[in-house]
């Protein structure tokens, strides 16, 4: 068995702010442990909006990619990654926006190139634990996203197989790769925790009708005593993220952690043998 403090994790994520709205709570708890977390952020996030209004300025605008770059390096802080690597490729944008057909786009890139970049780093860092976005997206289509679900699963294999990028490394084999899913049934927790205290909830009834992952669920971990740094972690991305937005800051950390303190997980692939229902993503390996 490894002890946390030789025990790594890699996080595949899209654009500056998804590292802080998808599992930061997660990678701070198991940083406090002593894992050493690396975050891999595929792109600049240069066709975000400005959501913040107090951010809505013709400075920031001008300036768009740098300041989400700056907002990306203290939110990496907060959580506590130790590692934060840039993939290098331009943001897609939303479906069907024209700069949908940039060839310099993370979308259109590549997919060996893509996946060579990400092995490289998966190699060097030589994580037990991968997290990637899931195979079904189909609630939230963006290009980008559905890019970083491509390469993160050819990555794992192919990080391991010596024949594949030879230059790139000493071949590592990844123990474990999750997908992060956002559960139905945290959203019903939230929703009814913002009634029972009169706070006006953000979910309406499509957030009800739409189809979950929850039955493919596998992992839960509780996070409850980190949440305040999940919003801190957003709060750092002032341009994404509007601090008056009861969807993210309706409740408390407090409140939320009673509402539901976890965080839920899909084991995707695994080269060893855990009991599931699992608690721990390093469960098997600790």
């Amino acid at each position: 068995m490894i002890d946390a403090s030789q025990l790594r994790m890699l996080t595949v994520h899209a654009h500056p702010d998804d590292e802080a709205s998808k599992g930061s709570a997660l990678v701070a708890r198991y940083v406090a442990e002593g894992v050493h977390a690396t975050l891999v952020c595929c792109t600049g996030g240069e066709l975000g909006s400005i959501i913040n209004p107090a951010m809505d300025r013709p400075e920031v605008a001008a300036n768009l990619a740098g300041v989400r770059r700056e907002e990306l390096d203290r939110s990496a802080g907060i959580i506590g990654f130790q590692q934060v690597d840039l993939l290098g490729y331009r943001d897609s944008g939303m479906p069907d926006m024209p700069e949908n057909a940039d060839p310099a786009n993370f979308a259109n890139a590549p997919l060996d190139e893509a996946v060579g970049r990400l092995v490289r780093i998966i190699r060097r860092d030589r994580p037990h634990v991968i997290i990637t976005y899931s195979d079904d997206q189909g609630h939230y289509p963006h290009p980008d996203h559905l890019r970083v679900h491509d390469i993160s699963v050819v990555a794992f294999d192919s990080a391991a197989d010596g024949s594949q990028y030879p230059d790139a490394g000493e071949p590592w084999q990844v123990s474990k790769m999750y997908y992060s899913t956002w559960a139905r049934s945290k959203i019903v927790a939230s929703h009814e925790k913002m009634l029972e205290l009169g706070i006006d909830s953000p979910y309406t009834e499509e957030w009800f009708d739409r189809a979950d992952q929850d039955h493919r669920i596998t992992t839960r971990v509780d996070v409850g005593a980190y949440l305040h740094l999940r919003d801190e972690a957003l709060l750092a991305h002032a341009t994404q993220v509007d601090p008056a937005e009861n969807f993210w800051f309706g409740l408390t950390p407090e409140q939320a952690a009673e509402a539901y303190p976890w965080d839920d997980y899909i084991l995707a692939r695994s080269t060893i043998d855990t009991e599931l229902p699992e608690d721990d993503l390093f469960a098997g390996l600790r």
